[in-house]
């Protein structure tokens, strides 16, 4: 039967050491995402898979908030984050950097999830959109391409939090092998 790993057996990094450790060139976009628990819950993957860098944009909540806290568990304190009031403007900034940017939507065109094969030192950033209305249209149209999770349910959707574990799994497995 194999034993459980306590926590202070697991060789984690302090957060001085995540600071200055090396990060995926992955950056996330969250488009107006409404739960600060989502928000918590993105920092979080962000860092359990040492991502550069997390844009808040319009409606979303920054820390410090004791709802994102919830969800992060100190994690909005490990990661570097901006807010950006419009996230068409964040979006832009990142293509001017030399990200390619790609939504995280059903889009004509989407680039099936598991076609997707990024280069390793590829600068990528993920849009991931609101709850309710997904990725605003204007953003879709900005971004260099889509990208689409295949789903074969009853339900349209996953979750915002678990949409992004997913993609960012898939990533890190990509590049990883």
């Amino acid at each position: 039967m194999p034993r459980k790993i306590p926590n202070r057996e697991l060789r984690r990094l302090s957060p001085g050491e995540f600071r200055n450790s090396a990060r995926m060139p992955v950056v996330l976009v969250l488009d107006n995402i409404r739960s600060q628990h989502n928000i918590g819950s993105a920092f979080r993957t962000a860092d359990a898979f040492a991502l550069t860098h997390i844009f808040l944009c319009g409606i979303s909540a920054c820390p410090p908030s004791a709802e994102i806290h919830k969800s992060a568990l100190g994690a909005e304190n490990t990661m570097e984050w901006t807010y950006v009031e419009n996230t068409l403007k964040a979006v832009r900034r990142l293509q001017e950097q030399g990200y390619t940017v790609l939504a995280v939507e059903q889009a004509e065109g989407a680039l099936n999830l598991a076609a997707f094969r990024p280069l390793k030192h590829q600068k990528i950033a993920l849009v991931f959109g609101n709850e309710v209305h997904g990725v605003k249209q204007e953003v879709v149209d900005a971004c260099n391409g889509c990208l689409e999770i295949p789903q074969h349910g009853t339900k349209h959707s996953l979750n915002v939090s678990v949409a992004i574990g997913v993609v960012l799994w898939h990533y890190y497995h990509t590049i990883r092998v």
